[in-house]
């Protein structure tokens, strides 16, 4: 949780504001996940924090909704190019990588759960770049 943490305030993923009646605050929450090896032993342990999206209204929160997820078919065909030209192939993990995405619409979330800052414990973030959820 203290890596993620950290991800998000190196990236300035969202800055503290003043709460108001008329922002529709929506929730946040931690997700936690067992990454383990090929043979089944743990690898590490994952916590993610995500947006309860679900609370958004259309046309209010957001205008549309986009997945960064790369295609099994943009990949086949990447990687059909390669064999063709005889390229080398790299492969590189980028950790957060939609994180650095600049979100357009105003988004108001709660503060993460064990994470709530104590000297601006009314304040509630926006986001300026994306969330999982």
């Amino acid at each position: 949780m203290q890596e993620e943490i950290r991800a998000h305030h190196s990236n300035q993923t969202w800055l503290l504001v003043p709460s108001h009646p008329s922002l529709n605050v929506i929730g946040s929450r931690w997700v936690y996940k067992i990454k383990r090896h090929v043979d089944g032993q743990i690898d590490r342990y994952k916590a993610r924090l995500v947006a309860n999206s679900f609370t958004q209204q259309e046309g209010i929160d957001y205008l549309e909704t986009f997945s960064l997820v790369v295609k099994p078919t943009t990949v086949r065909l990447v990687l059909t190019i390669d064999v063709l030209y005889g390229w080398n192939i790299h492969q590189l993990d980028v950790y957060n990588a939609f994180l650095n995405s600049i979100l357009q619409e105003e988004v108001y979330m709660a503060q993460p759960p064990g994470f709530v800052d104590p000297a601006l414990s009314s304040h509630v973030c926006r986001l300026h770049k994306y969330l999982y959820g």
